[in-house]
């Protein structure tokens, strides 16, 4: 009788212990960008290891399906790489932060034959995106690509079919450079191309590019890499035609970083300076600044302050820039701000 009720006694132990380790596991369930996808995917692996009871469900849906889900509050944490406009933020059930996480470079990627390193000025990005510029050996491509071995072949554009920050960034600059681009079609997460070809996500884009004769496209630049795709170079504001890297995209950031908004919408495309890489951008998690639930708030804030330091190491590897100092400083400002009920936080978040 008396080893029947230990049995009793050990197996309630036990059953209680897995109970409890269950309730210790806590799901952040999230969604949106497909632009910083490759570094989420490390960072919630290592957070993993530093946070053994916090797992992560990404679903990289593309920077309009982020917006929507967080809005919607189907989500514990949007991403985009495209800030919220003041009419979408007016639409949220609280106030949502942007934190910025890394800094990225968007690049004109392009499948000809022996794929020769290309020059890009903005006037013929633009041009060949509004359907102007239809041919690989068409003069004004020809003219900045001397000894380029350029084909008699029509250029096949393709663009994001999907709600994309990636989009938002590519379009914020032809809206920079090209007034016709800023008038006919303008900014926004998705718009209506003039011409093209769509791929979903930056998986999507970079698959077409890569398995297409004469494509041109707009990926990140990891997915570029990723799949062997070259990129141009881009003539930026000063003149410099500049190679997409962690250098050039964080000489982008430099320009503004001293004079970041408090809310950190900010554009970096056609930023100023010799060593600026002209297309490049932050990219943000939305999180809510009164979050629903204390747990899960807590947790949110804890892996937002590990993403923005111990998370920066990673990011080089991946070909992302990491977070100039003085922007972390903010962010740390930022993130301190986020509570439960009114109350912070991030009092009981150890770095």
């Amino acid at each position: 009788m008396r080893v029947r009720l230990a049995a009793i006694v050990v197996g309630v132990a036990l059953l209680t212990f897995g109970a409890t380790a269950a309730l210790a596991q806590s799901l952040m369930n999230g969604a949106g960008a497909t632009f910083p996808y490759p570094i989420y995917s490390k960072w919630f692996d290592e957070y993993a290891k530093v946070e053994p009871g916090i797992r992560f469900n990404y679903q990289s849906i593309g920077s309009g399906g982020g917006i929507r889900q967080i809005t919607e509050r189907t989500v514990d944490f949007g991403a985009t790489d495209g800030p919220m406009t003041d009419e979408q933020l007016k639409k949220a059930p609280g106030e949502l932060l942007h934190i910025p996480t890394v800094l990225g470079a968007v690049v004109a990627t392009y499948n000809l034959p022996g794929n020769p390193k290309l020059k890009f000025t903005p006037d013929v990005l633009a041009d060949i995106f509004l359907g102007k510029i239809t041919k690989w050996n068409d003069d004004r491509i020809r003219a900045v690509n001397a000894g380029a071995s350029l084909p008699n072949q029509p250029i096949l554009v393709v663009h994001r079919s999907d709600g994309s920050g990636t989009t938002y960034i590519w379009v914020d600059y032809l809206c920079k450079i090209s007034p016709e681009w800023d008038k006919l079609v303008g900014r926004g997460t998705s718009v209506k191309w003039p011409v093209g070809l769509g791929g979903k996500g930056n998986e999507g884009v970079a698959g077409q590019v890569k398995n297409t004769p004469g494509a041109l496209g707009y990926v990140e630049l990891a997915y570029a890499t990723t799949n062997k795709l070259p990129v141009a170079e881009i003539r930026n504001q000063a003149g410099k035609f500049v190679e997409p890297t962690i250098d050039s995209t964080t000489a982008a950031a430099a320009s503004v970083a001293k004079t970041m908004p408090a809310d950190f919408r900010v554009s970096l495309t056609n930023a100023p300076g010799d060593k600026a890489y002209p297309i490049a951008s932050f990219t943000w998690l939305l999180v809510y600044r009164d979050q629903a639930d204390a747990g899960k708030g807590r947790a949110l804030a804890k892996f937002l302050w590990w993403a923005s330091h111990e998370g920066q190491r990673y990011a080089a590897d991946l070909l992302y820039a990491p977070l100039p100092a003085e922007v972390v400083k903010q962010i740390e400002r930022k993130v301190k701000e986020i509570t439960f009920q009114g109350k912070p936080l991030l009092a009981s978040v150890d770095r």
